[in-house]
């Protein structure tokens, strides 16, 4: 993979959303907090409709990524979550390589929902093929 400063991924949209996925990644992950499928919890705590898990939102920019440079390329994955992704919204994920010294890239990543707003703000040491 030769990336230099300034190159973009290309962007990827992935949703809506929907019930069952997030009902999909509960069962794997474990997490069952009402916050994600009880529609009067998630409303009575200011969701209106539930929200998605942000572990979700930090997946699929994880997939994103490793999609472009292969999974055995991350060194690092660090997320920082600004919003929460709520139900029957899409996904917006794209990425920059900011920096690329001693074959490895650093590449920052945003999530943002159909409305604009930012959900997932990340950052990755990605290695460049053929640079040990």
């Amino acid at each position: 993979m030769t990336v230099s400063p300034g190159h973009a991924l290309d962007e990827r949209t992935v949703g809506p959303v929907t019930q069952t996925d997030v009902v999909r990644f509960a069962g794997a992950g474990g997490d069952f907090n009402p916050l994600h499928h009880d529609v009067d919890f998630a409303r009575a705590a200011g969701f209106d409709p539930p929200i998605a898990m942000g572990q979700l939102t930090a997946g699929l920019l994880a997939a994103y990524l490793t999609d472009w440079c292969g999974v055995e390329q991350l060194r690092s994955y660090d997320v920082r979550f600004s919003a929460p992704l709520a139900i029957g919204r899409t996904v917006t994920m794209s990425g920059t390589v900011v920096s690329v010294s001693d074959g490895m890239a650093l590449v920052e990543l945003i999530a943002r929902d159909d409305l604009g707003t930012v959900l997932v703000i990340g950052s990755a040491q990605v290695r460049v093929v053929g640079h040990r």
